[in-house]
Parts: structure tokens; sequence; C-alpha cells
């Protein structure tokens, strides 16, 4: 066995990939397993790499620093692809107040470490890494360590220090926003039900109902004329008249008694009610009216959007209505139903639910692709620009007044921001941005794997030595604190001053903390899945954020 001990100890790129995989592999093992109804998941990668350097496994620094900031900037760069088509939609649309929220938690945790560094003589470098692991925000530490290597190469052992209390304080990070939620539960538990009375944001998903006309100062008038008439967007999908059902066109009038199915956002269904008068809800099985049963030279289709020329294109631009005379209802983007609007700018992989003659569906077809498996195919092209862009911007120095060394986003700042910027505005550029989820989620994996793998093998040599002396006892405690304090403080706020019931509350903070394990336990204490809206609403933001202010601290305090 003499040859296997070589490989796992002789510094050559073979050694790299093979410790990296073995170690990716006994975690991602372990992290299947479950502890009183609760598994760490992929973090158990980052113990498994601190076992491993343990007990002697070394890579090559240079190996292990490269496959460290690949995997870094792989992460952050897809997950910024990933929520940026919803990120700043998620700031302007009622989400401001829970934003605000989980920037007081990041704000009061940075405070108290800072704090605490100056009360316990603890180094600026190593509070970062204890914040960094009582927040469970690895590539927060990740920004920070290059910071520092930035304006200090040779401030080799300092890096390494941040990373060994990154890791004493990751595992009650973790734990700590469950026993936070918990607390939390026992608190309000007399008041979860008021979940659904949350954060009042405003209602964007999409709604179908069926009116009665019976509005006097609408009647004769033709549908093209009710956009004059309100500012609220909606479909009118199809028109029941005479005992007949039709789809009708921009220039159909309306009349007295007509009933239509349309298709608006839940928070505008009060306006259209009061423009077109009694509303009744649709009940698909109901026998007086079969909505579905459309005129049989009519059908009803889910058209894929694959053609690039599409891409970045506003709806209202193709003029399909006018040319085609088919009508779309909805669209589909990524599991979510929006409101076939002039304006809205298609994406590669939008579905489409056309309505309308079958040759004109073809038509419509045509333009738009509808080849599902060309959605299979990655575009790896948007990813790799985006990365060179993103690390190019990581080294771009930007200089703050007051600061003797220029601001730099780092390989964890600059591939997050552009993957944003990406996702938010690539198809207006018409660069394709889409992945499929499971394709999204492999990179997303893969890169978090291989950069917790790394980060556990540069700490592990010196791990328990450190735990078991006096300062790993005071590091732990620290640790706690900085994870438990500002949560249950926010919290407390949020809930007694901003009225943010428990769901939402909880979500929040789990999306602050960088915490999908706390969320997937905050699921299991309500009906709804509104802690993973709000999770999902505050998390760009603040891992953005706590990138940035990790930063910061450094420039400032070194």
């Amino acid at each position: 066995m003499n040859w296997f001990t070589e490989v796992l100890h002789t510094h050559s790129f073979i050694q790299a990939v093979a410790v990296i995989s073995m170690v990716a592999a006994i975690g991602l093992y372990l992290g299947r397993l479950k502890f009183f109804g609760v598994s760490l998941g992929v973090t158990c990668v980052f113990f498994a790499g601190i076992v491993a350097g343990h007990f002697g496994i070394a890579l090559n620094k240079e190996m292990l620093g490269f496959a460290q900031n690949f995997g870094l900037i792989l992460f952050v760069y897809t997950l910024g692809l990933q929520v940026g088509p919803g990120f700043f939609s998620s700031l302007m649309k009622g989400g401001i107040k829970l934003n605000m929220l989980s920037l007081s938690v990041i704000l009061v945790g940075t405070s108290l470490a800072i704090g605490l560094h100056y009360t316990t003589g603890i180094s600026i470098e190593t509070m970062v890494g204890l914040l960094s692991g009582a927040v469970t925000n690895t590539p927060a530490l990740g920004a920070a360590q290059q910071t520092l290597l930035q304006i200090s190469p040779e401030s080799i052992d300092s890096v390494s220090d941040m990373a060994l209390a990154c890791a004493i304080a990751y595992p009650l990070g973790v734990l700590g926003v469950m026993l936070a939620i918990v607390l939390m539960r026992k608190l309000f538990a007399n008041n979860t039900e008021e979940a659904g009375a949350d954060v009042k944001t405003k209602d964007t998903h999409t709604h179908v109902a069926e009116f009665h006309v019976s509005n006097p100062a609408i009647y004769d008038k033709n549908v093209g004329d009710l956009k004059k008439i309100t500012n609220k967007h909606f479909v009118i999908s199809r028109m029941w008249r005479d005992n007949k059902l039709s789809i009708p066109a921009s220039d159909t009038l309306l009349k007295e008694g007509d009933r239509l199915l349309i298709i608006s956002i839940k928070s505008d269904v009060e306006a259209i009610r009061t423009l077109f008068g009694e509303q009744e809800n649709v009940d698909w099985n109901k026998e007086d009216i079969d909505w579905n049963a459309i005129d049989p030279k009519l059908i009803s289709k889910r058209v894929i959007v694959t053609r690039e020329r599409v891409n970045g294109v506003k709806l209202g631009s193709l003029r399909l209505r006018n040319l085609y005379g088919i009508n779309i209802t909805r669209i589909d983007r990524a599991g979510i139903d929006l409101l076939a609007s002039p304006n809205l700018v298609l994406q590669i992989g939008d579905r489409l639910t056309v309505v309308g003659e079958t040759n004109a569906v073809k038509s419509v077809i045509k333009i738009l692709g509808d080849q599902e498996k060309r959605l299979d195919n990655p575009n790896l092209l948007s990813i790799f620009i985006g990365i060179m862009i993103g690390v190019i911007l990581g080294a771009m120095p930007i200089t703050f007044p007051g600061m003797s060394e220029p601001v730099k986003l780092g390989v964890a700042g600059g591939p997050i921001v552009v993957g944003i910027l990406i996702g938010a505005f690539g198809p207006r550029l018409h660069l394709t941005t889409y992945t499929t989820q499971s394709a999204n989620l492999m990179m997303r994996h893969l890169g978090i794997v291989i950069y917790l793998a790394c980060l556990g093998l540069a700490s592990g040599s010196q791990f328990f030595e450190t735990l078991l002396k006096a300062e790993g006892a005071m590091w732990i405690g620290i640790g706690f604190f900085l994870t438990i304090a500002p949560v249950m403080l926010v919290s407390f706020i949020a809930y007694k001053f901003f009225k943010v019931g428990y769901a939402n509350n909880v979500g929040m903070i789990c999306g602050c903390m960088a915490n999908p394990m706390a969320l997937t336990y905050a699921n299991t204490t309500v009906e709804g899945d509104e802690p993973s809206v709000s999770y999902a609403t505050v998390y760009p933001l603040s891992m953005f954020v706590r990138v940035i202010i990790a930063q910061a601290i450094i420039l400032i305090f070194v």
C-alpha cells in the first residue's frame, strides 16, 4: 500500500484531485445522515476536510489556493445568475421591509464583532473569521482572506487563523439559528397564525377569475379602449356570449352580460372588479360554462421560447396578437406565472400559453422556437464570459476617501455582482443566460463542495489543537453569541414593532444568515411556504452585503 500513501502525501495534481474528491465524497455521504432529525448537508464536507488536514494530509499551497478560489468563484457566480432575475424586483415590490430587517441583523452582528475585538483583544482577522463562521457565510470569509492577502501578502498565518476561527464557530452557527427558531416559536406561539398577515407585499402571482360585464361605463367599449381607462395589466383570455365561446380581439366590443375569463395579478383583482363588475371564481368543472371547451378551430398550447433572436425582446414588439389573432394568456418563468404584458421582456426558457387557431399557433411556434431539446444544451458562453468579467471586476481597485488602500470586490464579490447583473439584464443584451434548474444547482454544489473541502484541508492541521486550548472555548462562545444575539434582537423588533409574523420572520432570519439547513427546519413548523419566500427575498442582498462588509472590515481595521 506504499503507492497509495504516496498518492495521498506526494504533492502533485493527482494528489490534489484525489484528496479533494475523497474529502468531498466522504463529507457528502456523512451529510446525508440525520442527527435528531437534522442533517448538516454539504457542511460535512468542511469538517471532513478538517479531519483529513488533522491527520497530516496537505496539498501544495498553490494547487490548494487555485482549487479553493475556483470553487468559490463558480459558486458565487452561479448563485448570482440564479437570483439575478428576481433580485431587483424583490427590492422594489414590498420586500424592502424584510431586506431592511435583514440588513439590521448584519449591522448588529458586525457591530458586536468589532466591539468584541476591542474588549477581548482578539485580532480583527480572527474576529472576521469567527463572524463568518457564526453566520455560516464562507464566501464572506473567502473575500476577507483575499483582501488581506492583497494588502498584506505576507499575512499567511493570519489568513490561516481566519479559516480556523470560521471552522470553530461554524457548527454552532448552523445550530444557533435553529435554536433561535425554536425560541421564536415559543415566544410567538400564540401568533403563528399571523403568518398569513405578515408583511403586506404586492402579490404578483397570477390570478384567474370570471367577470360579468355589468359596468355601464364600459358598454360598447372595445378591449383596446380598456387600457386607457385603467393602468392595471390584465389579459382577457376568453369570452362567453350568446352561448358561444371565443377569444376577444383588441377591437371586440363588450356588451352587457358578457362573461369574461380574465387573468391578472392578485393584487389588482379589486380594481378589475370595479372596472368590469360582478366577479365569480372559476370552477373548471362547472356545467354552465366549460372554459376549456374552446371552438374546435382553436387550440391552447404551451410554447417554449428557444430562439436566441427572441431573447431580450419585449412581448409587445413581436405584435403576435395583431399579426396572427392569437392570445397569450400567461407566461411561466422558472416555475413562476407572469402576466403577459406588452412590456414583458422574453427570455430563453419562458413558457407561453398561446390560444388561437391551429395555423396561427403554428406560425407563433416558428417565431418562438418551441424546441425543448435546445434547453438541455448548456449555454457555457455566458458562464465563462460572466466569470471572466467577474474576476476582472473583482480585481479592479475602487478608491474611497479616507481609506489608505483601495477596495476590491475580490474573487467572491466581483463574480456575484456580475452574476446578478447578467441574470437580471443579460436577456436585454440578447445574451442567453438560461440554464436548467438542475444544471445551475449542479454547478453551485460543485463549486461550494470544492471550496469547503479546500477550506477544511487548509485549517485542519491546527483545528483540534486550538479547540482544546482556552482560546478555543472563548472562540466557540463568541461565535455562538454572534449567531444568537443579532437574530433574537432583530426578530423581536420585527415582530413587536413592524408586525412581521412568525413565518416571514424565520424565513428572513434564515436568509440573512445564509442558512438553508435552518430554513429546512423552519418549513416544518408552518403549513405555508412563507419562510421560503422570505428567504429568497432577502438572501441575494444579504449575501452581497456580507461579502462587501467582510472586506471593508479588513481594509479599515488592519
